[in-house]
């Protein structure tokens, strides 16, 4: 099953919008629109059904968080609590708000890299 994208949420009107806060010249952010995401969500979206269990995190969320955890050679759990304090990682992800929560737990990308 599909998430929603992220992109398409219903904005809150109390919340500005990362794009209008960031350095839109920021390494992450030229990064994140020359990565082709489509390529990813079709590659992978073949190894998850919509029939069957819990909504799946977004895929261009789990490759983010490997792509970043490479970038700068965290671990599982350093990714996560890194995602949720900087929003430069969050736009990255295809958010455009700020996000309090952890986006996954850490052990999600354990399983997501054996997929």
């Amino acid at each position: 099953m599909k998430e929603k994208d992220t992109q398409i949420r219903q904005t809150n009107s109390f919340q500005n919008k990362l794009s209008n806060q960031l350095d839109l010249d920021h390494e992450l952010i030229q990064l994140s629109e020359i990565i082709p995401w489509a390529v990813f969500e079709e590659t992978f979206g073949v190894y998850y059904s919509e029939m069957r269990g819990r909504p799946r995190k977004s895929i261009r969320l789990m490759v983010s968080l490997l792509i970043l955890q490479h970038i700068h050679d965290l671990s599982d759990e350093k990714i996560v609590k890194a995602w949720r304090e900087n929003p430069y990682f969050q736009y990255f992800s295809g958010y455009d708000e700020i996000q309090w929560s952890l986006p996954v737990d850490s052990s999600s990308l354990v399983k997501f890299r054996k997929k």
